[in-house]
């Protein structure tokens, strides 16, 4: 099965060039350092960081490829009978940090996994998606994120941005916090219907309309006027993205527990956050109205 993962790879690379070279273009100023690394057990990767840009604080996008005979436990949790096989996984993650608090953060991946047991009919599957955290959000940067997820989804299917829109509202919910990381998008994993052809124009379609759905809303906030009140709040709700990936996030597991480079696995924290004790924000501020968007509801 190893074409289609080279197949694969070579798609998601592309995207890992068009996606830096549209950040950088938007940005302006900044560019991304690339560090390339091996992962001793096999594979690797190539992780791109740009830092002290004109809009982003920090933006990481990763691809890497790795393999190995001993799937992590994280990868074998809802198929047991695949534990102690072998993999490859391959796939790019970005997760972006704007400096202007009215500008959301964002975050987006897709990836191919195939595994394989002695025993064991070999599986192959993608997955991936896209989701938005506003800190004082905008009906119509959410309306905008939300359509461009559905008419990207609706040519394979009627029912697929309901389904996906659900699976991100579900996955991306901090249980001990009652409320969503942000007003989602799309995610969705274990896809091989429809053959792997029909997947993998898919989960084209998602890397690339990723730019779609956020560079407008980049260009729409990127001068919107703020200051110390906005910066403070936007650090504090930065520290619901370290509680989400540390606590919940596949991802973050599955790259930490099958020896992956930790400082990319990392990549995707912020580089500047804080917590504060027991916050409340004013009721009726613009802060409070925040809370109203952390829960699922229909945008288009």
């Amino acid at each position: 099965m190893s074409e289609q993962a080279d197949i694969a790879e070579s798609f998601l690379r592309e995207l890992q060039d068009r996606i830096c070279a549209a950040i950088e273009a938007i940005d302006g100023k900044a560019r991304f350092q690339e560090d390339a690394w091996t992962r001793p057990a096999g594979g690797g990767g190539r992780t791109r960081v740009l830092r002290d840009g004109a809009i982003f604080e920090q933006a990481g996008v990763n691809f890497s490829r790795v393999s190995g005979t001993q799937l992590p436990p994280s990868a074998t949790a809802h198929r047991p009978d695949l534990a102690g096989g072998g993999f490859i996984a391959t796939g790019v993650s970005l997760v972006l940090h704007p400096r202007n608090p009215y500008i959301p953060t964002t975050h987006a991946n897709v990836r191919y996994f195939e595994a394989s047991k002695e025993g064991v009919e070999p599986v192959w599957w993608f997955g991936g998606g896209f989701d938005l955290t506003p800190f004082y959000p905008f009906d119509e940067d959410v309306r905008h994120w939300h359509g461009v997820a559905r008419d990207l989804c609706r040519p394979y299917g009627e029912d697929v941005y309901d389904r996906y829109k659900r699976w991100c509202d579900e996955y991306f919910f901090l249980k001990h916090r009652n409320e969503t990381r942000g007003v989602g998008g799309l995610f969705y994993d274990d896809l091989n219907e429809g053959g792997f052809e029909r997947c993998l124009d898919f989960t084209r379609d998602v890397g690339q309309g990723f730019l779609d759905a956020y560079l407008p809303i980049v260009e729409r906030r990127r001068d919107t006027p703020h200051g110390e009140r906005e910066r403070q709040f936007q650090l504090y709700r930065r520290g619901r993205y370290v509680e989400f990936n540390l606590v919940y996030d596949r991802g973050t597991l599955f790259g930490l527990q099958s020896g992956g480079r930790t400082e990319s696995i990392l990549m995707s924290l912020p580089p500047q956050v804080r917590f504060e004790y027991a916050y409340a924000p004013d009721a009726g501020s613009d802060e409070a109205r925040l809370y109203e968007y952390l829960k699922p509801r229909d945008w288009v």
